[in-house]
C-alpha cells in the first residue's frame, strides 16, 4: 500500500489496526502458549489482510498470525524496521516494504530471504512486470519481496460540499470539470467563492506528490533520482513543474493546510472540512475509516486531472532473522497470490498488482457503497496494467520528506515559493548526502 507519508507514503490505518511493539524489539516467539507457531507481520497502514489471516490460520491450524502496525506513518515504521534489521533481531517474520524504500533495502539483500531460492520464480506471471522487477536486486539474482498493491489515481470528493457550492455532483460531470490541473484550480476558485466553510482540498503536500509522480511517470520515469541514482531535484523538469502548479494552488488559497496524518487532518475528515483529496486506491479505506459511517454516500470518486499516475505500493519480504522462514514464505506467497490481492482489495481497497486479479470480475465489477456506489474496479483498475512507474532512488524517502517539508512551509506562509524551492533543493541535497 502507500504511504501518504506512503505516508503507503502509505497508507492509512485506523488505530484498531494495532499498535507497533516498540519496546524490546522482539520479533515472533518460537511458539505460542497453545503450541502454535506465531508469525508476526509488520506493516504500516491498512493492507486489508485481517480476513486473509483468518483464512490462512483456518487452513493451517498450527499457525497463529499477529499483525503489528503504526497507522499510516511510514516515517515511524521505516526507522524501526531498519533498526531491527541492523540489530539482527526484532523484525517480524514478514515485513512490508514501501516502494519508495525498496532501493535502500535491496542494497543489503542479505538481510532478507532470497525468495528465488524458494520456488518464487514460477510466480513471476502473477505480477505486473515492473512490480516483479522492483523486488529484484540489480543483478537479478535475488528477490527480496513479492508485490502487494499499486496506487492508481483519482480524486475523491464530497458531494454534499459540491452541492453546497453549486457544483455538479455526478462523478462523470465532475470529471469533466478538470481535464487539467489548471482546470482543477479554476474549479477550486469557484468552490472557494461560495464560502461553504470548507477548503477545496486537504493539503498541498498530498496534491504535490500526486502531480510530481504523474508528471514524472509520463515523462522521464523518475523524479528525485534518475535511473543512474543521481539526485536531480533541481534539474528534473517534472519536479519543478509539480512545484509550480502546487504553488498556484497555495496562492489561490485552496488548501485547508492540514498536515497529512496529523490529528487535525484526521478530524477534518470527520468534520467535512475539505471537499477534495488526491486519492490513490488505498486512500478509499483511509477516508472511510476517518470520515466514519455517518459520511457514507457523501463521498464519490472522479478522475484525476492530467493523465493517470501511480502513488503507492509495497512488497512483502521475509527477514533472514526470522526463526520461521519456511512458514513465513508460505504466508507471503498466500497474501500476494491473485486471490490474496482480491481479498485485500475487497477489505480496504488497495489496487492489485496481479494481472489475474485485475481481470477478475471481483475487481472489474466492484463498486463501493461508501463512495456512492462508485465503480471502483473500473475507476482504478482501468489502465492499471499500463501504469507508468516512477523510479525511486536510494534516499528517496528522506529527499521526499525535505521537498514536502518545503512545500509545507510555503503553505503555512513561512516562506515564499522561491525561498521554499531553494530550501527544497538545498535540504534534499543534504538528505541525499547523509
Amino acid at each position: 500500500m502507500a504511504t501518504f507519508p506512503r505516508h503507503r507514503l502509505a497508507a492509512v490505518a485506523l488505530a484498531a489496526a494495532g499498535a507497533l511493539l516498540v519496546t524490546s524489539g522482539c520479533g515472533s516467539d518460537d511458539a505460542a502458549s497453545d503450541g502454535k507457531i506465531t508469525l508476526t507481520v509488520d506493516v504500516f497502514g491498512q493492507f486489508g489482510y485481517e480476513q486473509l489471516y483468518q483464512e490462512y490460520m483456518d487452513a493451517n491450524p498450527g499457525v497463529k498470525i499477529v499483525e503489528r502496525g503504526t497507522g499510516g506513518n511510514l516515517d515511524e515504521y521505516s526507522p524501526k524496521l531498519t533498526q531491527w534489521l541492523a540489530a539482527g533481531k526484532g523484525a517480524g517474520d514478514v515485513v512490508a516494504i514501501e516502494e519508495g524504500l525498496m532501493v535502500e533495502y535491496k542494497a543489503n539483500p542479505d538481510n532478507f530471504v532470497n525468495l528465488l531460492d524458494h520456488d518464487a520464480a514460477g510466480l513471476k506471471g502473477n505480477f505486473l512486470e515492473w512490480k516483479w522487477n522492483q523486488g529484484l536486486t540489480a543483478d537479478g539474482q535475488k528477490l527480496i519481496g513479492l508485490g502487494t498493491d499499486v496506487g492508481g489515481m483519482a480524486i475523491c470528493y464530497r458531494t454534499d460540499l459540491f452541492a453546497k457550492a453549486g457544483l455538479p455532483t455526478d462523478r462523470e460531470e465532475v470529471s469533466k470539470l478538470w481535464p487539467t490541473w489548471e482546470d482543477y484550480i479554476a474549479v477550486g476558485e469557484r468552490f472557494k467563492a461560495q464560502n461553504t466553510g470548507a477548503s477545496f482540498l486537504d493539503a498541498a503536500t498530498n496534491t504535490f506528490n500526486t502531480i510530481v509522480l504523474q508528471t514524472a511517470g509520463n515523462a522521464s520515469g523518475y523524479h528525485y533520482y534518475d535511473t543512474s541514482e543521481n539526485l536531480v531535484v533541481d534539474s528534473n523538469p517534472a519536479v519543478r513543474q509539480a512545484w509550480d502548479t502546487t504553488m498556484k494552488i497555495i496562492n489561490a488559497g485552496l488548501s485547508g493546510k492540514y498536515g497529512s496524518w496529523s490529528e487535525e487532518w484526521v478530524s477534518a475528515f470527520k468534520q467535512a472540512k475539505f471537499a477534495t483529496i488526491a486519492c490513490p486506491a488505498w486512500m478509499t479505506g483511509v477516508i472511510e475509516g476517518y470520515a466514519g459511517p455517518e459520511a457514507k454516500g457523501k463521498w464519490d470518486i472522479a478522475r484525476v486531472p492530467g493523465d493517470g499516475g501511480n502513488w503507492g505500493g509495497s512488497h512483502l519480504a521475509v527477514p533472514a532473522q526470522s526463526k520461521h522462514q519456511e512458514e513465513a514464505i508460505k504466508l507471503v506467497k498466500f497474501l500476494t497470490s491473485p486471490q490474496g490481492h482480491i481479498g485485500a482489495f475487497k477489505a480496504k481497497g488497495p489496487l492489485p498488482s496481479s494481472p489475474q486479479a485485475l481481470d477478475d470480475p471481483a475487481i472489474t465489477e466492484a463498486s463501493n457503497a461508501y463512495f456512492s456506489d462508485a465503480p471502483v474496479g473500473k475507476i482504478f483498475g482501468t489502465g492499471a496494467k499500463t501504469l507508468k512507474p516512477v523510479y525511486m532512488g536510494p534516499k528517496n524517502q528522506a529527499v521526499r520528506t525535505e521537498v514536502e517539508n518545503a512545500v509545507r512551509t510555503v503553505e503555512l506562509g513561512q516562506r515564499s515559493p522561491d525561498q521554499g524551492w531553494q530550501d527544497a533543493v538545498n535540504n534534499a541535497k543534504k538528505a541525499a548526502a547523509k
